[in-house]
């Protein structure tokens, strides 16, 4: 049985979740028995992903073992010659099969978004999808559970993204962050700090009041040294997502968000291409999917 599973929850209401046997290494697959490409292993074996690929990639100067979730694109294996753009998603427990279905449906009536792979962030083995994710995509420390977005970022650039490159027909130009909530703020962080890490950044519902505006001020240092930021960067957030907006309305995230939209705008940034949206009734649990979506849209349009 894989150490965790995928589990789809709360957004989407179904449970998903991906089983077999551990991998030994980073170079060995998780494996499990491989079921058809169109049924289910039954006999209350756990629903799995079809199609979708389990790999462990360790981190060596935490020591904590995380892993990585890949979906190929359908048109993978029918043009070996073929590199495609990247789409690394954080807390990918959800996000994974909700990106993944998106990316199928949306292109059902014909190429609306460009083909991807698909690579689903994993929180640390054996801890909390709370604790990995609080301690991984904040940028300071305001107690000793935060402030690892550093360390984690580094983790990427040293592991996740080679190992990823080895092993696909990867682009790497065309490699596309996106995070929700704490995931937008290590998107933001990653941005300002390491820019050509990604070319895209999708920033869901960024938690910009982390740290008393700490990315506020990241965004300022990072002012005062460059006036060029390289990337495609697409923001959403929620309506309710504000005091008085009837739900999850503990933060002005809606007054963050056009803040610091405004904030990038005024630079003038060369290199910095930029839409954001506020959605109209969703809060910040239920507007994931759509802006998912819309960021896909935005930021891989098919190709002609």
């Amino acid at each position: 049985m894989l150490r965790r599973g995928l589990i789809l929850a709360g957004l989407l209401t179904v449970a998903l979740s991906a089983c077999g046997e551990t991998a030994t290494s980073a170079e060995q697959p998780t494996t499990r028995p491989p079921p058809s490409a169109t049924a289910q292993r039954g006999q209350g074996s756990p629903y799995e992903i079809l199609g979708s690929q389990v790999w462990d990639v360790p981190d060596p100067v935490s020591g904590r073992d995380y892993q990585v979730f890949v979906a190929l694109p359908p048109g993978y294996d029918a043009d070996p010659n073929r590199r495609y753009p990247v789409l690394y998603v954080t807390d990918a427990d959800y996000a994974f099969p909700i990106l993944r279905q998106i990316a199928r449906r949306v292109n059902l009536d014909g190429p609306r978004i460009e083909e991807f792979i698909l690579v689903g962030l994993s929180y640390a083995v054996g801890e909390g999808g709370a604790a990995s994710r609080t301690r991984d995509y904040t940028p300071v420390a305001i107690n000793d559970r935060t402030g690892g977005g550093a360390a984690y970022q580094t983790y990427l650039k040293t592991q996740v993204l080679p190992f990823i490159e080895d092993r696909f027909r990867a682009d790497p130009a065309r490699r596309i962050l996106l995070g929700h909530s704490y995931g937008g703020l290590l998107g933001a962080q990653i941005m300002f700090t390491e820019p050509g890490l990604f070319d895209g950044y999708i920033l869901g519902s960024p938690s910009f009041w982390f740290g008393d505006h700490a990315m506020m001020r990241t965004e300022a240092d990072y002012a005062r040294a460059h006036t060029a930021l390289p990337a495609r960067v697409h923001m959403y957030v929620g309506a309710y997502e504000a005091p008085g907006g009837g739900r999850n309305n503990r933060y002005d995230m809606v007054g963050d968000n056009a803040r610091f939209e405004a904030r990038l705008r005024s630079r003038n940034y060369a290199g910095l291409t930029l839409s954001s949206e506020v959605l109209n009734d969703e809060d910040h649990l239920t507007v994931a999917p759509r802006g998912f979506t819309h960021g896909l849209l935005a930021l891989l349009p098919a190709r002609d």
